[in-house]
């Protein structure tokens, strides 16, 4: 992934965070903690964690 497949995850990344986990349980703050240079490691762990393809986690970042 690269890191302009989802531009708008830093503008407001806290309320998305906050989002993800209420709507999945299963995140925890360690799994979203953002490190600058490592979004995308960030990114396809949670999307691992959560068991959604790339298009699917994309698509759900960018209705949140």
């Amino acid at each position: 992934m690269k890191d302009t497949a989802i531009p708008h995850v830093e503008k407001s990344w806290p309320d998305q965070k906050n989002r993800l986990k209420n709507q999945f349980s299963i995140l925890n703050d360690k799994d979203l903690r953002y490190e600058n240079g490592k979004k995308d490691e960030m990114l396809e762990k949670v999307r691992g964690k959560l068991g959604k393809t790339k298009e699917e986690f994309d698509t759900l970042i960018a209705a949140l």
